[in-house]
């Protein structure tokens, strides 16, 4: 339970004074529900004010608070302006313009009285203005800050409000006991953690408290790694030890790459040992992760045990089911599979398999999670596409057997070093960095949208040909409707000039049963071209899909590019990836795009991708549910994220309980920074 002297702090924002339903709707839009949320809402900027005696050309550009007199008022026509002409000390003439509400700008700068005005100094041909000057009292113009920190905003909430509700929430913060180790606290001369907050909100500029705030949401992310890792190993279960017989009998479709022996036989090592292996398993598009784990499926055969393939989709299940049973069968190895389709004999008949064990791999979607699926001995579970699977399946899963079972999980997005260790801490990371004889790198092309008709053009002599294409819709302010219209638009173009049969449509609004009954069409041939939004990241392979058009490509991260090229050149010859952009790039989309026509490197990718964009939308765990860090920066990450590490080993190889001062502490922040199920893990070993 949590401690009581946070309890303040994770109250609703509702509670804080002043605070109604309009205004806790506007702070919801920005994820702003809890005191907590706010107090973390830190300032993202300043505006610098001078107090100026008098209105000077030196000025220009700067933030002026200044005490000017109004001498006259000018109405314009229509939507004209207001524009008031007022003198300052030294007799200098300001024109005070203002595009709406005349009525309010009249009252508060009355003729010929004295009034402080506060906003920025422009030239306007050989005029100083001001636009819309936040107007005050002279008795109030004492009260104005020379340096005001700038929040994020959302309509309805202005800065200094936002300001006020995120000191009234830090006022309910504690002052907590110390869980940073003394040392490294006095090396990089950090405040205490109260006093970092207070420091951040009074200067965005606070290098060493910003430091800080970041280095705890990492080090208790680290702490709560570690403790689930231990957790695991304190576990036993039953090693898994083949005897080559079944693996012997494969007709494998090529050699083995030099990479894939080697992450074969970091597996095999660990599903040999009496502690079950949690191993993370990376690799790019058609690197071969599956075949790896094909290998590790049957050493869990060979040792008596069942395995369990996890996929995201049924579609993809599906592929799965085919692949390995094209391999498995002719060697005597019992393939089933378990979806929301399987019904009536067909499930009862899969149910009672895995029951008395004539079933070896099963593969399926979240419907091997349900209670009634039970296994006569379940020892390895394979998990592919991992960052789409929350910790509580995986768990329930790893109930379904006697003993933990061992844990390979797959990923083809690539995840950098850095990120690896903040995310997946507790798992041993393997990499499949060589790609397979025969895979062609596909060309990419970056076109101008104006172009369009040009792609179009060329779309349709490559289906004339008999090829078969993607073409992915651009996204739109991150909503699932609008990419859901875009699509749907652009599939209407193309059915009028290809046909309506040539042409399908998958988007994220749409069901998935429908979803993969288009893809299974489109795997069939019986569709020329798929138009789609990301939905088709991790989808079915399609050999004879070699193009994939993607529309408004600057507005995609690197890392989400690089996946969609995945989709095609998996039949060898020439592939394409033509990436449309839009007319006009900054210098990062162009720098952006250029490295995608430059290299086919996932891992280089995806470096550069947490750069650019942050941790969050790499793995996509804003859709996951995942707990984002709220200062961490990608920068931080990459600094602090070792020491931390280190630090919360350390930390538990001398106090395994969290049971001193500083382990008492440290339980605190896995509460802070919202870690519970970590200490559930604590007390349970």
């Amino acid at each position: 339970m949590r401690p009581d002297l946070l309890n303040p702090m994770f109250a609703e924002v509702e509670a804080l004074k002043g605070v109604g339903p309009q205004v806790a709707k506007g702070l919801a839009r920005l994820g702003l529900a809890r005191a907590i949320d706010l107090a973390y809402h830190l300032p993202v900027g300043t505006i610098d004010r001078i107090r100026a005696v008098e209105a000077s050309p030196a000025l220009i550009g700067r933030t002026v608070i200044l005490d000017v007199t109004p001498f006259e008022m000018r109405s314009g026509q229509g939507r004209a302006p207001l524009r008031i002409y007022a003198s300052d000390a030294a007799q200098n003439t300001v024109t005070l313009t203002f595009f709406n509400n005349p009525a309010w700008a009249k009252k508060q700068l009355p003729l010929g009285e004295t009034r402080t005005v506060v906003g920025r100094l422009d030239a306007y041909g050989q005029e100083l203005q001001i636009v819309h000057p936040d107007v005050l009292a002279p008795d109030q113009a004492a009260a104005v800050a020379i340096r005001e920190p700038v929040y994020g905003l959302t309509e309805g909430i202005a800065n200094k409000r936002m300001r006020e509700l995120a000191l009234a929430a830090l006022d309910r913060a504690p002052d907590l006991a110390e869980w940073i180790e003394p040392s490294l606290l006095a090396q990089r001369h950090w405040p205490a953690w109260r006093a970092a907050l207070a420091e951040a909100h009074a200067d965005p500029a606070a290098t060493a408290a910003r430091q800080r705030l970041a280095y705890d949401e990492i080090f208790a992310n680290q702490l709560a790694l570690t403790l689930l890792r231990q957790s695991a190993r304190r576990k036993k279960t039953n090693p898994l030890r083949g005897d080559g017989r079944l693996i012997a009998k494969l007709q494998l479709p090529y050699t083995l790459t030099g990479a894939q022996r080697r992450v074969v036989e970091e597996i095999r090592g660990d599903m040999g040992q009496d502690k079950p292996m949690l191993r993370l398993l990376q690799g790019d598009v058609g690197s071969g992760k599956t075949l790896v784990a094909l290998l590790a499926m049957l050493e869990a055969v060979e040792a008596g045990a069942q395995a369990a393939l996890l996929a995201p989709t049924e579609i993809l299940a599906r592929q799965h089911l085919v692949t390995l049973q094209r391999q498995c069968e002719p060697i005597g190895v019992r393939v089933a599979i378990l979806t929301g389709r399987e019904k009536g004999r067909a499930r009862e008949s899969v149910l009672m398999g895995l029951a008395d064990g004539s079933i070896d791999i099963l593969v399926g979607t979240h419907a091997i999670f349900q209670h009634h699926v039970g296994y006569r001995r379940l020892g390895l579970i394979v998990i592919d596409e991992q960052h789409r699977f929350g910790v509580s399946q995986r768990l329930l899963l790893a109930e379904k057997a006697e003993q933990p079972p061992h844990l390979l999980a797959m990923t083809a997005t690539p995840i950098p070093r850095t990120l690896t260790l903040t995310q997946y801490g507790e798992m041993d990371v393997s990499r499949i960095d060589e790609m397979p004889p025969g895979r062609t790198p596909v060309e990419t092309l970056v076109v101008s949208e104006e172009k369009l008709a040009d792609v179009v053009n060329g779309l349709a002599r490559h289906l004339a040909a008999g090829g078969q294409a993607y073409w992915v819709c651009p996204l739109v302010e991150e909503s699932e409707a609008t990419d859901a219209a875009a699509a749907e638009q652009r599939a209407a173009t193309f059915r009028q000039r290809f046909g309506l049969e040539r042409v399908g449509l998958v988007h994220g609004r749409m069901k998935g049963p429908d979803k993969d009954d288009v893809m299974a069409s489109f795997a069939r041939g019986d569709l020329g071209v798929l138009v789609a939004t990301t939905v088709i990241e991790v989808g079915v392979d399609v050999p004879n899909a070699t193009l994939i058009v993607i529309e408004g490509a600057e507005r995609f991260g690197l890392a989400q590019l690089h996946q969609l090229r995945g989709r095609v050149g998996r039949g060898g010859g020439l592939s394409r990836c033509v990436l449309l952009r839009g007319p006009v790039l900054s210098e990062t989309g162009r720098a952006r795009l250029a490295l995608m026509r430059e290299t086919t490197d996932g891992f280089r990718i995806a470096e550069e991708d947490l750069r650019l964009r942050g941790p969050g939308e790499i793995l996509g765990t804003r859709q996951s549910g995942e707990q984002q860090f709220r200062v961490a920066t990608p920068e931080d990450v990459a600094e602090l994220a070792a020491p931390a590490q280190q630090d919360a080993r350390l930390l538990l190889d001398r106090d395994g309980g969290l049971a001193s001062a500083r382990g008492q502490a440290a339980r605190t922040a896995l509460y802070l920074f919202e870690r519970d199920q970590a200490v559930a893990l604590l007390r349970s070993g």
